[in-house]
């Protein structure tokens, strides 16, 4: 037995010591996550709002007159202050704002219509709270979808495929206890998302946008340029300034010389693996291709989506699918059904080097290929499809039916939904085609091809569009005969300066003769999915001095850490240890206890003299 006179001391030194481990792993859980890395993180909210089995329910409790002024000024974007109930648990103080493109200075414009999308940011006003982890939810509107399902079916397939992609739930969405309409909730692509698909909120989040529209119309005409197109041009910063616009997360000139040097590589097909994550883009152009959706990056105006950029490799993260499966209208030339099912697998994304230089690999463009068998096969023809159609059928159908803010009537949603069932049908019909060989796999060579799949029966107007159906006809610009406008369908409603024609854009350039200072004055100049404040919001204080509340009131009279506070945090933004880097922290914790315990029974006290 060994012994030593000091060994009190030692002893007392070295508990102390496990002692401040065990806290300080406890108090920077995050950090610890973020060091150790891994596959992502478990969240409670993933089982808490985004088991798709039932659906949310939330209630937004505002004062009527703060709602009625927050609608009547959606077009700045600002946020105000509310309590939400969601499933029956209240988060408090809450921030809520409309959101949107097109969408926003659409329904801004409509005197018929308040229905707007929305953003729920739980710590706007309270630091540190959550809705179990998530930092902010996405509230959808559905707007131009008269089936209610078309971004839902993507995100249902993003998730098969286990693509880097956001959460998603219907939601019932009430306003004081009235109901207000069906929504789709979405987990929205900030610091949570990243924690749970990467283990870490570490690395550069960008959401480019060519248009910057600033809340809709054409107010900025880069069409694809600034480097929203992830082409590589020269070295200069500036030509990739809408990628820098987008900034999510704050970003400074190194990380911005990652992302070129990057594209740099990626364009000269050199080192793939090390600048970009090859596996999951090319699930995420399987999906993408899957869903014709020319409201993208693989449209001509190249935006709806996020760039993140983690040590110098790439990461597209999908978003917005409102208008797939030829919700445009045929803004890019798809205008019948028939091209939208058959849209060519092999270059939906041509002339975007990103996916160029992917398919220009044949290992590469036969894992694209195995991707897009897998998904028609086994999600489109072996049950998936049939399995969520079926769910949300008997989720939103009665919903849909008494919606007050519905932009369709139950019986175009109806016919919708009939109709989506079969363009998904023969879009995996043609698909399967394509990959084997037997349907022309480009836009060339599928001219006046008589292997194509027919879909000339089938009317996509009916799926809904940019016109809104029948309730905005009136508003887009029908005539007596009830015949929608071109432009006005294609433009959400809203007329185009001069003689504008969307098909007359090349790549870069706007159409001749067209004037942007006609363009619409209230587009906001924003930055990215930067966020402002009504500047009448109250400031940040001590809730019991603001509110006068009492324990038998309300919860939000609880001092600012407490741990009962619904909402907030106190293991790192994810508010949970149920994950492995987690279980890996607390093995530590117990191994360094277990060798200070032996410590103090080996070298137990002796007397000396």
């Amino acid at each position: 037995m060994i012994a030593h006179k000091n060994i009190t001391k030692i002893v007392a030194v070295v508990m102390a010591v496990v002692t401040c481990l065990c806290l300080a792993a406890i108090a920077c859980a995050e950090l610890f996550a973020e060091v150790l890395g891994g596959p992502g993180v478990t969240m409670e909210y993933e089982s808490r709002l985004f088991d798709t089995d039932e659906i949310l329910s939330i209630n937004i409790i505002m004062d009527d007159g703060e709602w009625n002024d927050m609608l009547s000024n959606a077009v700045s974007e600002t946020y105000s202050q509310c309590d939400v109930e969601i499933n029956g648990e209240m988060f408090y103080r809450v921030g809520i704002r409309p959101k949107g493109n097109t969408s926003l200075t659409s329904i801004a414009s409509d005197p018929e219509t308040d229905r707007y999308s929305f953003k729920l940011e739980f710590d706007q006003y309270v630091e540190g709270q959550s809705c179990y982890g998530l930092d902010k939810l996405i509230l959808n509107n559905n707007y131009a979808d008269a089936t209610n399902m078309k971004e839902a079916l993507i995100y249902d397939m993003y998730q098969y495929l286990n693509v880097d992609a956001s959460l998603y739930n219907y939601a019932k969405i009430s306003v004081n206890g009235e109901y207000w309409g069906v929504y789709l909730a979405l987990e929205a692509v900030e610091d949570s998302f990243l924690l749970r698909n990467y283990g870490t909120e570490n690395g550069e989040l960008y959401k480019p946008d060519s248009m910057d529209m600033g809340g809709g119309g054409f107010g900025g005409f880069s069409m694809g340029g600034n480097g929203a197109n992830l082409n590589y041009t020269d070295d200069e910063l500036d030509s990739y300034s809408a990628i820098w616009d987008g900034e999510v997360t704050d970003s400074g000139k190194t990380d911005h010389r990652r992302v070129i040097t990057a594209l740099k590589n990626i364009s000269e097909g050199t080192s793939l693996e090390r600048y970009m994550d090859v596996d999951n883009l090319l699930k995420y152009m399987a999906v993408h291709v899957f869903s014709v959706n020319e409201d993208s990056l693989s449209g001509m105006m190249a935006h709806n989506y996020y760039l993140y950029e983690t040590d110098g490799r790439l990461n597209i993260l999908p978003w917005d699918y409102n208008l797939a499966l030829g919700g445009m209208g045929g803004m890019n030339g798809n205008n019948s059904a028939t091209s939208v099912v058959n849209d060519a697998i092999d270059n939906a994304f041509s002339g975007t080097n990103f996916f160029d230089t992917l398919m220009e690999n044949e290992e590469y463009q036969s894992e694209y290929y195995s991707y897009l068998q897998q998904l028609t096969e086994e999600y489109i023809f072996g049950g998936g499809f049939e399995a969520f159609y079926s769910r949300v059928r008997s989720q939103i159908d009665s919903l849909v039916e008494s919606d007050p803010t519905a932009f369709y009537t139950y019986e175009e949603y109806l016919d919708a939904v009939d109709t989506l069932y079969e363009v998904v049908q023969l879009r995996g019909k043609s698909i399967k085609g394509q990959v084997e060989g037997t349907i022309p796999s480009t836009s060339d060579t599928q001219t006046n091809s008589d292997a194509l799949v027919d879909a000339s029966h089938l009317d996509l107007s009916v799926m809904g569009s940019m016109s809104m159906g029948d309730r905005m006809r009136e508003w887009n610009g029908s005539d007596d005969n009830g015949e929608e406008d071109a432009v006005s369908s294609q433009s959400g409603g809203r007329e185009f300066p001069g003689d504008f024609d969307p098909s007359q854009f090349s790549e870069g350039m706007p159409p001749e003769g067209f004037d942007i200072s006609q363009s619409d004055s209230s587009f906001s100049d924003k930055k990215g999915d930067k966020e402002t404040v009504r500047e009448d919001a109250p400031e940040e204080t001590d809730m019991k001095q603001q509110f006068g509340v009492t324990p038998d009131q309300k919860p939000w009279e609880m001092e600012r850490g407490s741990e009962n506070m619904p909402g907030m945090n106190f293991a790192g933004s994810n508010g949970n240890f149920n994950n492995v880097n987690g279980l890996i922290l607390y093995g530590v914790c117990l191994v360094l206890l277990i060798i200070a315990f032996i410590f103090v029974k080996a070298y137990h006290r002796r007397s000396y003299k």
